[in-house]
């Protein structure tokens, strides 16, 4: 019975990491060297009209940021760091 117990368990651990690997955004397969850089990618961002709160790289290869739109939204945009084409995007209304 404990054995059953780990592996319905172990089973579940499995599922839940494997759907939260498929929830992450992905944004390319372009090996860094061909990204903008984090710095002109920043500036690019704010020439867009957001303010900037966090930015970061994610492990789906975008670059991401958490700050406010021209509204004084709060948003949380992915962005392709080849081209600077927004992936996805979530405004707060």
């Amino acid at each position: 019975m404990q054995a059953l117990n780990a592996k319905i368990i172990t089973s579940a651990v499995l599922l839940t990491a494997s759907t939260a690997a498929l929830a992450e955004t992905h944004c390319t397969d372009a090996p860094s060297n061909e990204w903008i850089s984090q710095a002109d990618m920043q500036e690019r961002i704010s020439e867009m009209v957001y303010k900037i709160k966090e930015f970061k790289v994610t492990e789906g290869n975008c670059y991401e940021i958490y700050g406010w739109d021209e509204q004084e939204r709060r948003v949380e945009i992915y962005f392709n760091p080849v081209d600077a084409s927004i992936v996805k995007q979530e405004v707060e209304d």
